[in-house]
């Protein structure tokens, strides 16, 4: 029998590849997913003997550098819990930011949004359900990503129309949008050597990277498609690789786009670049 902070301590130092508080925090996460196990809760003993096998196998994942929204199959994103799998990439605090932005920005009702990209759905659905009855639309390249993004919609109940679409050769069907948003691949295929091996081996790569030629290319096309679907006045949002905030500046004042700007997020880096059409 161990106390609860012993057994946390112990099953923590498992987990070399994490900083110690941040093992403690994904065993205890595990521990409340399992059994119910809240940090807060006081347990005076836990008799590892009863614990069920899975968890165990879910332990074995996590020492692994299996990320835990991925063992779980869930992830929170803007106050609410969002399904992920392989297929998509984990919902991230940046994005949030992003998001809160849109909402804050955009206080009218019906306004028409795109999200570009859009893996579990995270964005899209989070704006439907935060503004003011907006018609938002979400297009990915992956059947894949948007099964899942479909399912986190029927389960949150939020009106998204999803569909699928390569960016690259293709123009999603709708027009007259007041925003457009995406957090594209932005991650060149030569920083693959500085990235957490729980990130570059689990987190799809169709998501997260592009050629080191061309490491701009989908904001370039984005930034373009937008002059068509967009309304006049109508905002482009971008989630950004805190290296290239200049470059996508320039991009989208080359592409048409007035009142460009590029913007700190919380930990002081480049995330978001704005403009309107």
């Amino acid at each position: 029998m161990s106390t609860f902070q012993e057994l946390l301590s112990s099953w923590a130092s498992k987990l070399p590849i994490y900083e110690k508080q941040e093992a403690e925090s994904l065993v205890s996460w595990l521990l409340e997913h399992h059994l119910g196990w809240r940090r807060t809760q006081i347990l005076d003993q836990a008799d590892e003997a009863s614990f069920p096998p899975k968890l165990f196998e879910d332990f074995e994942r996590l020492k692994i550098g299996e990320p835990i929204q991925y063992i779980m199959g869930k992830g929170p994103f803007y106050g609410r819990e969002f399904i992920v799998s392989s297929a998509t990439l984990i919902p991230r605090n940046e994005t949030e930011e992003l998001v809160h932005m849109i909402i804050k920005e955009n206080k009218k009702a019906g306004l028409r949004i795109l999200d570009i990209g859009t893996g579990t759905g995270c964005i899209p659905i989070s704006l439907a359900l935060e503004m003011n009855n907006p018609e938002v639309f979400a297009v990915d390249i992956s059947e894949e990503a948007l099964e899942i993004a479909k399912k986190n919609g029927d389960v949150l109940k939020a009106n998204v129309t999803f569909s699928s679409c390569d960016i690259l050769t293709q123009t999603p069907d709708v027009s007259e949008l007041d925003i457009l948003v995406s957090n594209p691949p932005y991650i060149p295929e030569q920083e693959k050597t500085q990235m957490h091996r729980n990130v570059l081996d689990f987190e799809p790569g169709l998501a997260l990277f592009v050629s080191n030629d061309d490491p701009l290319i989908f904001y370039r096309t984005i930034a373009e498609k937008g002059k068509q679907l967009l309304k006049s006045g109508g905002k482009l949002y971008f989630e950004i690789n805190e290296k290239y905030g200049e470059e996508v500046a320039e991009l989208m004042q080359n592409s048409g786009y007035s009142e460009v700007q590029i913007l700190k997020d919380l930990n002081g880096k480049y995330r978001i670049a704005v403009g309107r059409r």
